[in-house]
């Protein structure tokens, strides 16, 4: 009865009138835990879980059970049975190592009883399982795994395009400052040449930059090999080299040579395309100035 009433009492959904018979018994005490005054004896029962086990054992075939039951397990190395007193269960590795041998043995005991009853242990090749998920969900999982991979493409792209504008970056910062340098030792040396501390003018044949150095290169080849067809163009129609400035002027020779003159030309008596001659129909001055008269 005392058993009854303290699982009563630490049941919340008791009567009124329970409540009060405990609480006269003196089973009820103040607080919301309930104190034990001893710890429970936990009691073996084998004849109470001999009979649970006949109730629901049932006598089926082993096919059916499936169930191996082994003692020893033998070790392939040594060719004997492992002592399991000398599995420690502390070692992760030897425990592991045991459970697997029990699993080999067990395979190699149940594969023959398995054919010997002519149960195929064997997937056939044509076999297909039904799948555990619809295809629609899968669907999704695909279009998932699809859009994770292009936000890694396209992160692995913005990432390599930073790098590149770094690179970049450096590269301008490199050639700047070599640049400032260039300039700063070439002023140095034109402040030394200037002062007196140095009578060289190597800075003036300083290789130039690569750059430079490339077109300074391939304008040497062109002047060795001789100039294009622009340069000779203009050299043959303006001229290099030499006196300008009055070329076309005359000379004694040029005075003296009449043999190109021919009088009709000059004095427009020559013959005119059709048979007529040739005359200056341009009117006078005073005509001219009428005739911007009369048209005012």
């Amino acid at each position: 009865s005392d058993s009854s009433s303290d699982s009563g009492s630490e049941d919340s959904s008791l009567s009124d009138s329970e409540l009060q018979e405990a609480f006269s018994k003196g089973a009820l005490k103040p607080g919301l835990n309930v104190v034990l005054e001893e710890r429970p004896k936990r009691h073996n029962d084998v004849n109470g879980l001999k009979q649970c086990l006949s109730e629901f054992k049932q006598q089926l075939a082993w096919v059916e059970r499936l169930d191996v039951t082994l003692g020893q397990v033998v070790d392939p190395i040594s060719q004997s049975a492992s002592n399991k007193d000398a599995v420690d269960p502390e070692n992760d590795f030897q425990r592991e190592m045991s459970f697997y041998r029990q699993a080999q043995a067990a395979v190699l005991e149940a594969l023959p009883r398995l054919r010997k009853l002519q149960v195929p242990t064997r997937r056939p090749d044509d076999y297909f399982a039904e799948m555990a998920k619809s295809d629609q969900q899968m669907q999704k999982i695909r279009q998932k795994l699809k859009s994770k991979q292009e936000a890694m493409e396209r992160s692995e792209r913005a990432k390599q395009l930073r790098a590149m504008r770094k690179y970049g970056k450096k590269v301008q910062n490199e050639i700047l400052q070599r640049r400032q340098k260039e300039k700063k030792n070439m002023l140095n040396a034109v402040k030394k040449y200037q002062k007196g501390l140095s009578d060289k003018l190597d800075f003036l044949d300083e290789e130039p930059t690569s750059s430079q150095g490339n077109k300074k290169g391939s304008a040497n080849q062109q002047i060795k090999k001789g100039p294009n067809a622009k340069r000779r163009y203009k050299n043959q129609k303006f001229g290099f080299g030499g006196k300008k400035k009055g070329s076309k002027w005359n000379t004694k020779e040029s005075f003296n040579d009449v043999s190109s003159f021919r009088s009709k030309v000059a004095h427009n008596k020559g013959p005119r395309k059709g048979g007529k001659k040739a005359l200056n129909k341009r009117p006078g001055k005073r005509a001219r100035q009428k005739m911007k008269s009369r048209a005012r």
